[in-house]
């Protein structure tokens, strides 16, 4: 089968919804499919207006037998969508000879070829929410569109369900690599306090993690903090670091933060994929949310109950003592969950999906 996903990054960008595409489709390559990924170039962010450091269109690479096709939709503004639509014209045959068109949260891409190839089988994963926001009109109408003109899609997370209105054909929260299964099953002893893992935005409560800091030296619990990733809050990240005498160091972007995990005693992490490798290396987690939807997006799972969800930095730093005097997360419980949650039966729920034994 010659299956076609559309994405807006991929690797060797980094990301949960890069790593989920490169995941799914390495394993789909070694059952013996074809598997293409249609994608927008790589941006060169050392220069100042890096729209004017892409190279041609339609470049092509491979990667763990992955084909890839990049494509260069120009700046960011409202005629995007009209150039992404005339760079997948030049490569339409892609789609003709797709026996499978899948969406990575980005259907509209695809939208005028839906109605040029109406039996086409084409599918969505919808992958989360719009960042830090509270759907609008407009993303919802965007994803009931998007289902309308799926034959059937994948949801990450219940949540999406009550904001969106979108009815999953299957819901799922990730995956994890069965080497992570498996390290989690030795006792190895940490020599790190804690990991933060995500991008330092607002959504992912960079800031309320540190005050955290701050709030347990006021309870002479003095840890040690290393923050891997990059973001808007960097500058003020490092600010509030600095005068608040934090103990934090900041390593930027990673290509696998969970190689580093098992390095910690703690995780401060509030996305899923993350989430769910903490739990695989049996690590206590510490999530944050800083609205309604992050606040679901956290407790309408399965694993709710087995990490710590707070809404502010004293009820992180409440909870990180917590678990120090009593250990009272459950760990053990988490790993039993996730255990069972690999990528190899993720493949199975996308060719579940497409009717492809």
């Amino acid at each position: 089968m010659t299956i076609v996903f559309l994405a807006r990054r991929f690797y060797p960008q980094v990301g949960g919804v890069e790593k989920h595409v490169l995941e799914i489709g390495k394993r789909l390559v070694k059952k013996g499919h074809k598997v293409i990924v249609i994608t927008e170039l790589e941006k060169n962010t050392n220069v100042d207006d890096y729209h004017l450091a892409y190279k041609s269109a339609r470049l092509t690479g491979k990667v763990e037998g992955i084909e890839i096709f990049r494509i260069n939709p120009g700046s960011e503004n409202w005629f995007k969508k009209f150039r992404i639509w005339k760079e997948l014209w030049w490569i339409k045959t892609l789609f003709v000879s797709a026996d499978v068109i899948h969406c990575h949260d980005v259907f509209f891409w695809y939208l005028p070829f839906r109605f040029l190839f109406p039996t086409k089988k084409v599918y969505t994963t919808f992958h989360g929410y719009e960042g830090n926001l509270i759907p609008g009109k407009k993303a919802i109408f965007m994803h009931k569109l998007a289902e309308k003109f799926s034959q059937g899609n994948i949801c990450v997370g219940d949540v999406l369900t009550k904001w969106y209105g979108t009815k999953p054909t299957f819901v799922t929260y990730g995956a994890v690599d069965r080497i992570l299964i498996k390290q989690g099953l030795k006792s190895l002893k940490p020599d790190k306090d804690i990991i933060f893992i995500g991008r330092l935005e607002e959504e992912t409560g960079i800031l309320e993690y540190l005050k955290a800091l701050s709030v347990l030296q006021t309870k002479s619990i003095n840890l040690h903090l290393d923050v891997y990733g990059d973001g808007l809050l960097m500058t003020e990240s490092l600010n509030y670091s600095k005068e608040h005498n934090l103990r934090v160091d900041f390593k930027g972007f990673v290509g696998s933060a969970s190689e580093y995990i098992k390095n910690y005693e703690y995780v401060f992490c509030s996305r899923y994929l993350g989430i769910l490798e903490a739990m695989a290396l049996q690590k206590p987690v510490f999530t944050v949310y800083n609205n309604e939807i992050k606040k679901d997006y956290l407790q309408m799972t399965p694993f709710a109950k087995y990490i710590s969800i707070t809404g502010d930095s004293v009820l992180i730093g409440n909870a990180v003592s917590s678990y120090i005097e009593k250990k009272n997360l459950e760990v053990s419980r988490a790993y039993l969950w996730v255990k069972n949650e690999t990528w190899e039966k993720m493949v199975n729920l996308y060719l579940r999906l497409w009717n492809i034994e």
